[in-house]
């Protein structure tokens, strides 16, 4: 498929046909179910050597059996590592043993999340959606950017979901705000988009370049935490808004329809379109202010400003040297 025609139905595979990936080297967080296991499988059939992270080794494993088929067929190859967003000295653990393995990555994909817990707090004692989606990922990016080729690329999974709300610099924890799940959620996804912006400011001189991407509804495990009521819920909830604005009724996408946006800004799409810009349905997307959480971006989740000053909050949170 032409880049023109590609869209909100364009599956992983579709984005990357006629792609040789041989010799690309991409990790993916997340690969235990749902979109990282379809991103990983899709990458590995067009030959990259791909990297899985995930938190539990024993499901990954058995989630991703066809990925290491796909890989065997294609000349590529498949591997996981263990990954626990929600430790930052299990992320630096794992990033030591990359940096100590030494081996040059071209991508990595910012997949793995949670989404609308009930309160909860991670190792670090982090809000459990800020400290997983986004400070999780966070220092293991920065710390293993000495591993990113020239031209290499970050991809970070942010969500329409950012429209539920901008980050709270002051209280990014909950500890003063009553707690809210999609609040939560929508804070973490700002976060995640906001990172994207300022670490393409940081490093493109150096021609790594990075996006944040919204793949899309899809029902996968990220839903774990909602009821059918709950989910039934919001999908109500964006059709009403919807309604207000004259746009189309909320449909699910598929898994590798999910998984496009995510390919096609990491090894697809022209590095100078997409860098430090929020993708979704396999284009740029347009900022939007309005009611809602349709397409579109915030203008506050694609902010410069915004994105320096949430930078110096996670240097503080995690500690000096990441």
């Amino acid at each position: 498929m032409t880049h023109d025609s590609l869209g909100a139905t364009s599956t992983a595979d579709e984005v990357l046909a006629g792609l040789d990936l041989k010799g690309r080297r991409i990790l993916v967080t997340g690969v235990s179910a749902g979109l990282g296991v379809e991103t990983a499988r899709a990458l590995a059939a067009r030959g990259a050597d791909v990297l899985g992270a995930a938190r539990d080794l024993g499901k990954a494993e058995r989630a991703t059996a066809a990925v290491r088929e796909t890989a065997a067929r294609s000349g590529g190859s498949f591997r996981l590592v263990a990954l626990d967003l929600a430790s930052l000295a299990g992320v630096r653990e794992t990033a030591g043993r990359l940096l100590s393995e030494g081996d040059l990555l071209d991508a990595v994909i910012c997949n793995a999340g949670v989404m609308a817990p009930p309160l909860g707090r991670t190792a670090d004692g982090f809000e459990t959606q800020f400290g997983t989606n986004h400070l999780g990922h966070f220092v293991l990016v920065n710390r293993i950017v000495p591993l990113m080729r020239a031209g290499g690329r970050v991809v970070v999974l942010s969500s329409a979901g950012h429209r539920f709300a901008d980050v709270d610099l002051e209280d990014p924890n909950f500890e003063r705000t009553p707690y809210d799940p999609w609040i939560a959620y929508g804070r973490s996804k700002t976060a995640n988009a906001l990172f994207a912006v300022e670490f393409d400011r940081r490093h493109r001189a150096s021609g790594i370049r990075a996006s944040a991407v919204h793949p899309g509804g899809i029902q996968t495990e990220l839903g774990r935490h909602l009821t059918p009521e709950a989910m039934a819920a919001l999908v109500e909830r964006l059709d009403a808004a919807a309604r207000a604005t004259g746009g189309p009724a909320f449909a699910f996408k598929s898994i590798p329809q999910g998984a496009a946006t995510s390919v096609w800004a990491a090894v697809a799409a022209d590095a100078e379109e997409v860098g430090g810009r929020y993708c979704e349905d396999c284009h740029v997307a347009a900022v939007r202010q309005g009611e809602g959480i349709r397409d579109g971006v915030r203008p506050y989740a694609v902010d410069p400003e915004r994105a320096k000053a949430l930078w110096a909050v996670s240097e503080a949170l995690v500690g000096c040297g990441r």
